[in-house]
Formats: C-alpha cells, sequence, structure tokens
C-alpha cells in the first residue's frame, strides 16, 4: 500500500510538472504582445503611440526579458511557496484574489455534486431494478438528454425561458453564505443544478450498467435463494459492489465540474475561479492563467489519486501493488 501510495504521489507530481510546462509554453508562443496591451491600457488604448523603449521598459519591469528557464523557475518556485506573483494589469497577489474567488467556485462544485450523486445514483439503481420498463425508459432518455444538452445551452434557455414564459429570472450576482445563507442558496441552485444535471446523467447510466452486471453474479440469487429481502441484496451486496466504476466517474465529472463551473460563473455572474481564469486568458495575464491552470490541475490529480485509493475500501478483493 505505501508503495503504491509513493508511487502514485511521485507520477503525480510528474504530471504537475508536465502540465506546467505545457501552460507555461503556451502562454508564450499564443499571438500577441502582453507588453503592449499593458502599454495600450496605460495610453487609453491607442497602442500605436507607444515606443519600443516604453516597451522594453515595461517587459523589465515584469521580467519578461528574462530567459524562459529563469521566468519558469521563478513561477514555479513562487507558486510552490504561496507566492503566485501580482497580476499584470491590476498588480494585485494572483494568490490573494484566489482565496477570495475560491470559496464560489467550491461551494458551486460541491452543491452541484452533491446533487448529481443525490440524482444519479438512485435513478441508476431505479432503471436496474426495473430493467426495460416505463420507468427504466423514461430515466434513460432524461440521462441521455442531460448527456446531450450543453450546460451554456441550458442555462441561457433557463434565463431567456423564465424572463420570456414566467417573467421571471434566477437571482444573480452573489452573498456570502455566511451573509445570507438564503440568497446564497437561492443564487447557487440554479448553476448547481445545470452542472449536476450533467453529471448525474453520467452516473446514473454508468451506474445503471454495473448494477445490472452485479445483479446477474451467483452470489446475489444465492443470496435471493436464502430468503434475503430484496432491500437488504440491493443495499449490502449489489450496491457496493457496483459503485466501483461509479467511484471513477464520480472523480472524473468532479473534476470536470470545475471546468463547467467556468460557463457557469459567467453565465449567473458568481465571482468565482472561472469568471477569473477566462478573464486573464483575455488578456494574456501570465501569472492569474498559469497559477490556476496549474490550480486545476492538481485538483484533478488528487482526486484521481483519492479515487483509486477508495477502491480498497469498498472491496477488500482490491490489492495495491
Amino acid at each position: 500500500m505505501h508503495r503504491y501510495l509513493v508511487r502514485r504521489v511521485l507520477f503525480g507530481l510528474l504530471t504537475a510538472v508536465l502540465v506546467s510546462l505545457l501552460v507555461f509554453a503556451l502562454m508564450r508562443i499564443a499571438p500577441g504582445d502582453v507588453a503592449q496591451s499593458i502599454a495600450a491600457q496605460q495610453a487609453g488604448g491607442e497602442e500605436g503611440t507607444v515606443s519600443e523603449e516604453e516597451l522594453e521598459q515595461i517587459r523589465e519591469a515584469l521580467g519578461l526579458n528574462e530567459p524562459l528557464y529563469i521566468q519558469y523557475w521563478v513561477w514555479m518556485s513562487g507558486f510552490v511557496r504561496g507566492d503566485w506573483g501580482n497580476s499584470l494589469f491590476t498588480k494585485r497577489p494572483v494568490f490573494d484574489e484566489f482565496k477570495q474567488k475560491a470559496t464560489v467556485t467550491f461551494e458551486l462544485v460541491i452543491l452541484s455534486q452533491i446533487i448529481a450523486i443525490a440524482i444519479g445514483i438512485p435513478a441508476g439503481v431505479l432503471m436496474a431494478l426495473k430493467q426495460d420498463s416505463k420507468i427504466d425508459y423514461t430515466v434513460r432518455i432524461a440521462s441521455l438528454a442531460g448527456l446531450s444538452i450543453p450546460s451554456f445551452w441550458s442555462a441561457t434557455l433557463l434565463l431567456v425561458g423564465g424572463a420570456y414564459f414566467f417573467r421571471w429570472s434566477p437571482p444573480l450576482g452573489y452573498s456570502a453564505i455566511t451573509d445570507d445563507f438564503t440568497r446564497n442558496l437561492s443564487q447557487f441552485i440554479w448553476p448547481a443544478l445545470m452542472i449536476g444535471y450533467i453529471s448525474a446523467a453520467t452516473k446514473a447510466r454508468m451506474m445503471r450498467s454495473t448494477m445490472l452486471e452485479v445483479l446477474r453474479q451467483d452470489y446475489i440469487r444465492t443470496a435471493h435463494a436464502k430468503g434475503l429481502r430484496a432491500y437488504a441484496v440491493t443495499a449490502r451486496h449489489a450496491l457496493k459492489n457496483a459503485l466501483i466504476p461509479v467511484i471513477t466517474v464520480i472523480g472524473i465529472t468532479t473534476a470536470l465540474s470545475m471546468g463547467g463551473s467556468v460557463v457557469m460563473e459567467r453565465v449567473f455572474t458568481l465571482p468565482g475561479i472561472g469568471e477569473y481564469i477566462v478573464a486573464g486568458m483575455l488578456e494574456r495575464d501570465y501569472p492569474i492563467v498559469q497559477s490556476m491552470v496549474m490550480f486545476f490541475a492538481i485538483c484533478v490529480i488528487v482526486v484521481n489519486l483519492l479515487v483509486d485509493l477508495s477502491y480498497g475500501w469498498l472491496d477488500p478483493r482490491v490489492r495495491y501493488q
């Protein structure tokens, strides 16, 4: 177990380094010059009035004229220490901005996954127990719709349809949960439902598939033959074994929901990490984009590690090599 954990951590660190190199390179080879953008902002949007000497002064102040390996080392060493640099445009520390916005994104992701698990797993079990019935077909169609409808389209439809047909619109903006719990919940429940519906569809279909496979096993038939109640057989024997592939899907969809939060935060005007990274990408703000991408990458690595470790708890037959 310990050797497996050490090996997985080392592979995770290697993946994080490769991601850091990739995002660093992509930001440098992307078209455009961040120094010109900053100079244009300082000049009121007139790029042509900026001289080459002024551009060199901006690059010198930002450290953009240093060799690339030095720029990479400065960024990564600072990232590990918690010094993520300052925004090239606002001059505010990226880590301080991140701490303020992370609570918004985490609340949205956690709430969406609670909804997804609460809907997806029972729906998958229900479809498996009622295979080829009207209930099965109805839930399968609903889950297929969840897989087919893009989150930005469903969110836009909610805003436009609610305003046009019902003269209603979900509350936009952000109120902290410590300030006004009811308003905070009303602001987060709709984007969380949009993300959770998509995640629930994936979980439900996987749960149905694995549950059907488990229900056909000999030990399930033996449990029924011994006179155990259907609930006991399903809850104690079938469900736990069927959850192992679903746990993998939960980990993947949790990571994907962080990417989906970018769209929802923009649509519902939530000041989270998604909105922050989009603004940084539009302005080619290196410290913001590099640090946020690294944060998302680390989240995915950690989630995958936790998912792998959960297999041994769910199934004692799993052995880590």
